[in-house]
Protein backbone atom coordinates (compact mmCIF):
# COMPACT_ATOMS: atom_id res chain seq x y z
CA UNK A 1 0.00 0.00 0.00
CA UNK A 2 1.45 3.42 -0.64
CA UNK A 3 1.87 5.78 2.03
CA UNK A 4 -0.49 9.06 2.46
CA UNK A 5 -0.06 12.70 1.35
CA UNK A 6 -1.59 13.58 4.33
CA UNK A 7 -1.65 12.44 7.96
CA UNK A 8 -3.86 13.64 11.58
CA UNK A 9 -1.30 13.88 14.51
CA UNK A 10 -3.25 13.88 18.00
CA UNK A 11 -0.99 16.24 20.78
CA UNK A 12 -1.81 14.39 23.98
CA UNK A 13 1.21 15.66 25.98
CA UNK A 14 -1.29 18.22 27.93
CA UNK A 15 -3.31 15.32 29.39
CA UNK A 16 -1.50 11.67 28.64
CA UNK A 17 2.13 13.79 28.79
CA UNK A 18 1.77 15.67 31.84
CA UNK A 19 -1.21 13.75 34.18
CA UNK A 20 2.04 11.53 36.09
CA UNK A 21 4.45 14.37 36.49
CA UNK A 22 4.79 14.43 40.49
CA UNK A 23 5.56 18.01 40.90
CA UNK A 24 1.86 19.96 40.69
CA UNK A 25 1.85 22.56 37.61
CA UNK A 26 0.14 25.26 37.20
CA UNK A 27 -2.85 25.76 35.15
CA UNK A 28 -1.33 29.00 33.41
CA UNK A 29 1.72 26.98 32.48
CA UNK A 30 -0.79 24.08 30.87
CA UNK A 31 -3.22 26.54 28.86
CA UNK A 32 -0.18 28.20 27.79
CA UNK A 33 1.08 24.87 26.69
CA UNK A 34 -2.14 23.94 24.52
CA UNK A 35 -2.07 27.71 23.26
CA UNK A 36 1.45 27.10 21.46
CA UNK A 37 0.05 23.59 20.11
CA UNK A 38 -2.82 24.94 18.74
CA UNK A 39 -1.15 27.68 16.87
CA UNK A 40 1.46 25.50 15.51
CA UNK A 41 -1.53 23.75 13.54
CA UNK A 42 -2.53 20.51 15.46
CA UNK A 43 -6.31 19.92 15.08
CA UNK A 44 -6.85 17.74 17.92
CA UNK A 45 -5.25 18.04 21.39
CA UNK A 46 -5.69 16.01 24.08
CA UNK A 47 -6.78 19.20 26.78
CA UNK A 48 -7.54 18.04 30.27
CA UNK A 49 -8.89 14.72 32.52
CA UNK A 50 -11.72 14.75 34.25
CA UNK A 51 -10.95 12.05 36.40
CA UNK A 52 -10.97 11.74 40.28
CA UNK A 53 -8.02 14.42 41.54
CA UNK A 54 -7.75 11.96 44.32
CA UNK A 55 -6.52 9.39 41.87
CA UNK A 56 -4.70 11.49 39.22
CA UNK A 57 -3.93 15.00 41.08
CA UNK A 58 -2.07 16.40 38.36
CA UNK A 59 -5.65 16.99 36.65
CA UNK A 60 -7.43 18.60 39.65
CA UNK A 61 -7.00 22.08 36.99
CA UNK A 62 -8.89 20.59 33.93
CA UNK A 63 -12.00 23.32 34.34
CA UNK A 64 -9.52 26.02 35.06
CA UNK A 65 -7.66 24.75 31.63
CA UNK A 66 -10.63 24.21 29.51
CA UNK A 67 -11.95 27.96 30.99
CA UNK A 68 -8.86 29.26 29.90
CA UNK A 69 -7.41 28.04 26.63
CA UNK A 70 -7.32 30.27 23.34
CA UNK A 71 -9.98 28.02 21.53
CA UNK A 72 -8.82 28.13 17.56
CA UNK A 73 -11.39 27.38 15.13
CA UNK A 74 -11.52 23.88 13.92
CA UNK A 75 -9.75 22.66 16.62
CA UNK A 76 -11.29 19.86 18.27
CA UNK A 77 -10.51 19.74 22.27
CA UNK A 78 -10.47 16.45 23.66
CA UNK A 79 -10.70 15.38 27.41
CA UNK A 80 -10.98 11.85 29.23
CA UNK A 81 -14.20 10.94 30.88
CA UNK A 82 -14.57 8.18 32.68
CA UNK A 83 -17.99 8.20 33.93
CA UNK A 84 -20.92 10.57 34.20
CA UNK A 85 -20.00 12.59 36.56
CA UNK A 86 -16.69 13.37 34.19
CA UNK A 87 -19.00 13.98 31.45
CA UNK A 88 -21.15 16.26 32.95
CA UNK A 89 -17.73 18.35 33.88
CA UNK A 90 -16.74 18.04 30.32
CA UNK A 91 -19.94 19.34 28.65
CA UNK A 92 -19.64 22.50 31.48
CA UNK A 93 -16.40 22.61 29.85
CA UNK A 94 -17.05 22.97 26.43
CA UNK A 95 -15.26 19.83 25.32
CA UNK A 96 -15.28 19.41 21.20
CA UNK A 97 -14.42 15.18 21.88
CA UNK A 98 -14.87 12.79 25.37
CA UNK A 99 -12.43 9.95 25.22
CA UNK A 100 -13.88 6.67 27.00
CA UNK A 101 -10.95 3.70 27.10
CA UNK A 102 -10.50 0.01 27.59
CA UNK A 103 -8.35 -2.16 28.02
CA UNK A 104 -6.93 -5.09 25.77
CA UNK A 105 -6.05 -7.34 28.64
CA UNK A 106 -7.93 -9.05 30.93
CA UNK A 107 -5.29 -8.65 33.34
CA UNK A 108 -5.13 -5.22 33.20
CA UNK A 109 -8.46 -4.40 33.35
CA UNK A 110 -8.37 -6.24 36.57
CA UNK A 111 -5.55 -4.74 38.21
CA UNK A 112 -6.36 -1.58 36.64
CA UNK A 113 -10.00 -0.84 37.65
CA UNK A 114 -10.93 -4.09 39.28
CA UNK A 115 -13.24 -5.36 36.68
CA UNK A 116 -13.60 -7.22 32.99
CA UNK A 117 -13.21 -5.80 30.17
CA UNK A 118 -17.08 -6.22 29.02
CA UNK A 119 -18.19 -4.63 32.41
CA UNK A 120 -15.48 -1.45 32.33
CA UNK A 121 -17.38 -1.28 28.50
CA UNK A 122 -20.60 -1.08 29.82
CA UNK A 123 -19.94 1.84 32.40
CA UNK A 124 -19.40 3.31 29.30
CA UNK A 125 -22.87 3.03 27.81
CA UNK A 126 -23.81 5.97 29.50
CA UNK A 127 -21.20 8.43 28.99
CA UNK A 128 -21.55 7.28 25.06
CA UNK A 129 -25.27 7.57 24.66
CA UNK A 130 -24.75 11.23 26.78
CA UNK A 131 -21.86 12.11 24.02
CA UNK A 132 -24.22 11.01 21.30
CA UNK A 133 -27.18 13.09 22.43
CA UNK A 134 -25.61 16.78 23.06
CA UNK A 135 -23.84 15.70 19.25
CA UNK A 136 -19.55 15.92 20.94
CA UNK A 137 -17.39 13.39 19.23
CA UNK A 138 -16.77 10.32 20.99
CA UNK A 139 -13.35 8.22 21.20
CA UNK A 140 -12.49 5.07 22.01
CA UNK A 141 -8.85 3.81 23.52
CA UNK A 142 -7.48 0.98 23.95
CA UNK A 143 -4.73 0.11 26.42
CA UNK A 144 -1.95 -2.79 26.02
CA UNK A 145 -3.09 -3.27 22.71
CA UNK A 146 0.38 -5.20 21.88
CA UNK A 147 1.13 -6.36 25.34
CA UNK A 148 0.82 -6.46 29.04
CA UNK A 149 3.00 -6.05 32.01
CA UNK A 150 0.65 -8.78 33.55
CA UNK A 151 -0.08 -11.63 31.45
CA UNK A 152 2.20 -10.41 28.54
CA UNK A 153 0.95 -11.07 25.19
CA UNK A 154 -1.97 -9.78 23.77
CA UNK A 155 -3.49 -11.39 20.87
CA UNK A 156 -4.78 -9.36 17.89
CA UNK A 157 -8.23 -11.22 18.32
CA UNK A 158 -8.43 -9.95 21.85
CA UNK A 159 -7.96 -6.06 20.47
CA UNK A 160 -10.79 -6.88 17.61
CA UNK A 161 -12.90 -8.04 19.81
CA UNK A 162 -12.81 -4.47 22.21
CA UNK A 163 -12.66 -2.53 19.01
CA UNK A 164 -16.31 -4.40 18.34
CA UNK A 165 -17.69 -3.19 21.76
CA UNK A 166 -16.32 0.14 21.47
CA UNK A 167 -17.57 0.73 17.85
CA UNK A 168 -21.34 -0.42 19.28
CA UNK A 169 -21.01 1.98 21.68
CA UNK A 170 -20.56 5.20 18.24
CA UNK A 171 -17.26 5.91 18.36
CA UNK A 172 -16.02 8.20 16.00
CA UNK A 173 -12.44 6.93 16.07
CA UNK A 174 -10.52 4.17 18.12
CA UNK A 175 -6.91 4.12 19.07
CA UNK A 176 -4.60 1.11 19.63
CA UNK A 177 -2.40 1.78 22.36
CA UNK A 178 1.10 0.17 23.12
CA UNK A 179 0.89 1.23 26.44
CA UNK A 180 4.12 -0.24 27.07
CA UNK A 181 6.21 0.03 24.33
CA UNK A 182 6.58 -3.66 23.31
CA UNK A 183 4.94 -3.67 19.97
CA UNK A 184 7.55 -4.21 16.75
CA UNK A 185 6.55 -3.28 13.19
CA UNK A 186 5.08 -6.75 11.93
CA UNK A 187 3.54 -7.13 14.92
CA UNK A 188 1.58 -4.04 15.17
CA UNK A 189 0.52 -4.65 11.24
CA UNK A 190 -1.20 -7.59 12.26
CA UNK A 191 -3.17 -6.09 15.25
CA UNK A 192 -3.89 -3.15 12.86
CA UNK A 193 -5.15 -5.55 10.00
CA UNK A 194 -7.46 -7.52 12.12
CA UNK A 195 -8.94 -3.88 13.94
CA UNK A 196 -9.37 -2.85 10.71
CA UNK A 197 -11.78 -5.69 9.89
CA UNK A 198 -13.86 -4.50 12.58
CA UNK A 199 -13.92 -0.71 12.31
CA UNK A 200 -13.28 1.88 9.26
CA UNK A 201 -9.29 1.92 8.92
CA UNK A 202 -9.99 5.76 8.42
CA UNK A 203 -10.72 6.06 11.88
CA UNK A 204 -8.13 3.68 13.58
CA UNK A 205 -5.11 5.80 14.98
CA UNK A 206 -1.99 4.78 16.37
CA UNK A 207 -0.69 5.37 20.28
CA UNK A 208 2.71 4.30 20.52
CA UNK A 209 5.15 4.56 23.55
CA UNK A 210 8.97 4.42 22.71
CA UNK A 211 10.15 2.39 25.60
CA UNK A 212 11.81 0.02 24.01
CA UNK A 213 12.55 2.53 20.68
CA UNK A 214 10.58 0.98 18.68
CA UNK A 215 7.93 3.53 18.47
CA UNK A 216 8.85 5.53 14.62
CA UNK A 217 9.38 2.47 13.12
CA UNK A 218 5.63 0.70 13.93
CA UNK A 219 4.23 4.44 12.88
CA UNK A 220 6.00 3.43 9.50
CA UNK A 221 4.69 0.29 9.62
CA UNK A 222 0.88 1.31 10.44
CA UNK A 223 1.51 3.79 7.66
CA UNK A 224 2.04 0.80 5.20
CA UNK A 225 -1.22 -0.94 6.55
CA UNK A 226 -3.31 1.64 5.77
CA UNK A 227 -3.49 4.08 9.43
CA UNK A 228 -3.47 7.91 8.89
CA UNK A 229 -4.14 9.08 12.50
CA UNK A 230 -1.09 9.29 15.15
CA UNK A 231 -1.01 10.36 18.60
CA UNK A 232 1.89 12.08 20.11
CA UNK A 233 3.70 14.07 22.81
CA UNK A 234 5.44 17.30 22.78
CA UNK A 235 8.88 16.77 24.01
CA UNK A 236 8.32 13.00 24.75
CA UNK A 237 6.10 13.21 27.88
CA UNK A 238 4.77 11.48 30.09
CA UNK A 239 5.69 7.89 31.04
CA UNK A 240 3.87 4.53 31.92
CA UNK A 241 3.65 3.81 35.59
CA UNK A 242 3.68 0.36 34.50
CA UNK A 243 6.50 0.05 32.75
CA UNK A 244 10.17 0.87 34.79
CA UNK A 245 12.37 3.11 32.80
CA UNK A 246 9.39 3.73 29.99
CA UNK A 247 10.09 6.95 28.23
CA UNK A 248 6.18 7.01 27.56
CA UNK A 249 4.87 8.45 24.28
CA UNK A 250 6.80 9.17 21.08
CA UNK A 251 7.41 12.89 20.54
CA UNK A 252 5.79 15.18 18.87
CA UNK A 253 9.24 16.52 17.27
CA UNK A 254 10.12 12.93 16.41
CA UNK A 255 6.97 12.40 14.51
CA UNK A 256 6.83 15.30 12.85
CA UNK A 257 10.20 15.27 11.43
CA UNK A 258 10.40 11.76 9.74
CA UNK A 259 6.82 12.58 8.22
CA UNK A 260 8.37 15.93 7.03
CA UNK A 261 11.15 13.89 5.45
CA UNK A 262 8.00 11.51 3.72
CA UNK A 263 7.06 13.80 2.49
CA UNK A 264 3.30 13.80 4.19
CA UNK A 265 1.77 16.70 4.69
CA UNK A 266 0.55 17.06 8.95
CA UNK A 267 -0.53 20.99 8.80
CA UNK A 268 1.86 21.46 11.65
CA UNK A 269 4.42 23.61 12.30
CA UNK A 270 7.49 21.60 13.15
CA UNK A 271 9.74 24.86 14.43
CA UNK A 272 6.53 26.02 17.16
CA UNK A 273 6.03 22.25 18.26
CA UNK A 274 10.31 22.46 18.77
CA UNK A 275 9.56 26.05 21.01
CA UNK A 276 6.69 24.56 22.64
CA UNK A 277 8.92 21.55 23.79
CA UNK A 278 11.97 23.93 25.03
CA UNK A 279 8.83 25.43 26.98
CA UNK A 280 7.46 22.88 28.84
CA UNK A 281 11.03 20.95 28.90
CA UNK A 282 12.28 24.23 30.62
CA UNK A 283 9.13 24.15 33.02
CA UNK A 284 9.89 20.84 33.89
CA UNK A 285 13.40 21.36 34.69
CA UNK A 286 14.78 18.15 32.54
CA UNK A 287 15.48 18.23 28.98
CA UNK A 288 13.37 17.45 26.46
CA UNK A 289 12.72 13.74 25.40
CA UNK A 290 12.81 14.46 21.66
CA UNK A 291 15.80 13.77 19.50
CA UNK A 292 14.41 15.86 16.91
CA UNK A 293 12.76 18.56 19.23
CA UNK A 294 16.59 18.79 21.37
CA UNK A 295 19.03 18.70 17.86
CA UNK A 296 16.54 21.24 15.79
CA UNK A 297 16.81 23.60 19.18
CA UNK A 298 20.67 22.99 19.56
CA UNK A 299 21.39 23.94 15.80
CA UNK A 300 19.23 26.97 16.17
CA UNK A 301 20.92 28.39 19.34
CA UNK A 302 24.28 27.60 17.44
CA UNK A 303 23.24 29.46 14.50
Amino acid sequence: MALPDKVKVVEVGPRDGLQNEKETIPAEVKIALVDRLSAAGFVNIEAASFVSPKWVPQMATSTEVMAGITRKPGVVYSVLTPNMKGFEAALAARADEVVIFASASEAFSQKNINCSIAESIARFAEVAAAAKAHNLRLRGSISCAFGCPYQGEVSPDSVADVVRQLRALGCDEIDIADTIGVGTPRHVQSVMTRAAQEFDIAGLSGHFHDTYGQALANIYASLEVGIRIFHSSVAGLGGCPYAKGATGNVASEDVLYMMRGLGIETGIDLDAVVDAGQFIAQHLGRKAVSRAGNALAAKRSAT
